[in-house]
């Protein structure tokens, strides 16, 4: 997969029911609404299936500090992962 692409970070200091379906209700409706403009079905795209495996790739780096991330893995990918592994114990 080629880089360049944009992407979006989002954190935040305590994870609850609250912020979870925040982030759930912006994914929602920024993929419906995008899906009416662009006269698309939002809901089946081949990358559901590519998110799917990339994001297969990372649980391991995610649930153990000591285990690397691939080394494909983009600058973008790596800090996001560092980060993760620094405020996961909080």
């Amino acid at each position: 997969m080629t880089g360049n692409r944009p992407s979006t970070f989002i954190s935040w200091d305590k994870t609850n029911a609250e912020s979870l379906g925040k982030l759930l209700a912006l994914y929602e409706n920024a993929t419906i609404v995008c899906g009416l403009l662009w006269g698309i079905n939002s809901f089946d795209q081949w990358g559901v299936e590519l998110g799917k495996e990339l994001a297969s790739a990372l649980t391991p780096a995610l649930s153990d500090a000591g285990n690397d991330i691939d080394g494909d893995a983009d600058s973008a990918t790596v800090a996001t992962v560092q980060w993760y592994r620094a405020h996961k114990a909080r």
